[in-house]
């Protein structure tokens, strides 16, 4: 495509007008995560508008490295219309669900690559390189042994290819070459250059902007604000005024679907925390306390979405939250990061990266733990997240993280659908049992490998609320109960497989299931003498 732009001075136009530039065949890349994060709404919500009401742009291919929406019917979800959409790339489905809809009829051609994998994909795209080797992804489903990364039977294309250099194996992931890059910023100048002083994170903003300029395609940006040119701080730049095409000013750009900036969240203000409310004494709250056990002072770890995201707070709680440092994949570094649709919304960040130099930290082992959620876990230690029960939700970071963290756990309850539970008198009693169980003998699809951890020499952790059990060579190994149950009964009944039981079987420490603090602090002051 031929850019819009002559001389200096930015096309500065509605969403309307923007998007009838975009045509029919197109490549589009999204920028933007969960919760309205980083998400240039006015912008995509104009072009399925236009689809509506035009029938164009037809056939286009759809590509986004993060999940973009609120679970239900905002961020992509408005442009999951029949003949609009050819093909999709995601990072993760399941924040717009009517796309993964259309994945699970069968009606679009659909793919799922690592999140890292697709930010990094990026800055290759915009050095002008054919795509990049990585490690990541081998022995899951994006290897083109299993998958390729293809989430239905209309996806045929193999686009993934496994190489081997000098007796190693690798993936190459192509590059992408976008027609349109669909960005988000705080201000923009008359020139077109860009800050983001208001955004939460910066994700692949500049690489997904690079890519379209240098591969010939078209730039939009949609911002809060516009000001004379030359008038913002050179270090407040994010995006080079000479990449852009078209800037769509939004006076009421929310920083989140939320609603109105909170500098909080933007990193302006450090937020006094005060007194710590502690989070409710549920299964929720002992897996979290269970996973601070795993952490020695010092740690940089990630935490990711689900049940596993608590592990902030219970840190804060006890008093160690400053002597650990957890990242979240989007860009964010330090503090404590907001839960459901707003995962990666964090507080009191200490940094913000560009989330591709985000994932290279994790895929070159940076992290020494990470806490992850699970769908499904099997005999052999294989996790599932990304599709199961035939819906797709997409791996988005897991993979990068989990094949690359020197400790990794996995947390989840022992069963779903239904389970209620009561911790009382320093034990756990199963009220309702779940109807569905999560250890099942095989995973219908591999996110992660429990063999190829092993031999990558992981340390793999599997947490629930009544149980925990690690990774050993001849596959999982029940290693710890919760007070007064019974392990044929609560915990074997309801799996599906006979773990090892270790030797040594253990009690889980009763601290998890009562209401004062466990008194960590004092262990990581003991530690450390």
């Amino acid at each position: 495509m031929k850019p819009l732009r002559t001389g200096n001075a930015v096309l500065v136009v509605s969403a309307d007008e923007a998007v009838k530039w975009i045509p029919s065949g197109a490549t589009v890349t999204f920028c933007g995560a969960g919760g309205g994060l980083l998400e240039p709404t006015q912008v995509i919500d104009a072009l399925a508008r236009r689809f509506r009401d035009t029938q164009e742009p037809r056939d286009l291919t759809y590509w986004h490295s993060t999940g973009l929406g609120d679970r239900a019917d905002r961020g992509m979800s408005p442009l999951a219309q029949p003949g609009m959409v050819k093909r999709i790339i995601g990072g993760h489905w399941g924040q717009s669900p009517r796309l993964a809809e259309m994945a699970e009829r069968n009606e679009v051609e659909a793919y799922n690559f690592p999140q890292g994998v697709m930010s990094q994909v990026l800055r290759a795209a915009a050095a002008g390189h054919p795509g990049i080797l990585s490690h990541v992804g081998l022995g899951t489903f994006v290897d083109p042994r299993q998958k390729g990364g293809r989430l239905n039977e209309r996806t045929q294309e193999e686009l993934i290819r496994l190489m081997k250099i000098d007796d190693q194996e690798w993936l190459f992931y192509p590059a992408v070459r976008p027609d349109v890059a669909i960005i988000r910023g705080t201000t923009a100048d008359t020139e077109g250059y860009i800050s983001m002083e208001d955004e939460i994170a910066y994700l692949d903003a500049l690489a997904m902007a690079q890519a379209a300029h240098n591969n010939g395609g078209i730039v939009i940006a949609q911002v809060q604000r516009l000001v004379k040119s030359r008038t913002l701080h050179p270090k407040s730049i994010k995006i080079p005024g000479y990449l852009v095409d078209a800037v769509v000013v939004d006076h009421d750009q929310p920083q989140l679907y939320a609603g109105s900036v909170n500098r909080f969240f933007s990193g302006d203000y450090v937020m006094e925390t005060g007194e710590v409310i502690p989070l409710p004494l549920n299964e929720r709250k002992v897996i979290a306390r269970r996973a601070l056990h795993e952490v020695k002072p010092g740690d940089v770890g990630n935490v990711g979405v689900g049940i596993s995201d608590g592990i902030g707070m219970v840190a804060r709680e006890e008093g160690v939250s400053e002597e650990m440092t957890l990242t979240v994949e989007t860009g964010p570094i330090g503090g404590v990061s907001a839960q459901g649709i707003y995962f990666g919304a964090s507080v009191n960040m200490q940094a913000v990266l560009d989330m591709p130099a985000q994932f290279d930290f994790y895929d070159g082992g940076g992290l020494d733990v990470c806490f992850l959620s699970f769908a499904e876990a099997d005999q052999s230690g294989n996790v599932n997240v990304h599709k199961f029960n035939g819906k797709i939700m997409g791996t988005g970071g897991f993979i990068n993280i989990s094949q690359n963290t020197k400790k990794v756990i996995f947390s989840g309850t022992l069963t779903a659908g239904g389970l209620q539970t009561a911790i009382e008198n320093g034990g756990l009693r199963i009220a309702q049992e779940g109807r569905f169980q999560k250890l099942v003998p095989q995973v219908s699809e591999i996110t992660f490998n429990g063999k190829d951890a092993l031999r990558r020499g992981q340390e793999v952790i599997y947490i629930t609320e009544r149980a925990v059990f690690r990774l050993t060579p001849t596959g999982l190994e029940l290693c710890e109960i919760a007070p007064g149950l019974d392990v044929e009964q609560d915990i074997i009944r309801h799996m599906g497989f006979r773990p090892q039981i270790a030797d040594d079987l253990k009690e889980m420490d009763r601290r998890l299931f009562l209401p004062q603090p466990m008194g960590i602090r004092k262990e990581w002051i003991n530690k450390t003498k």
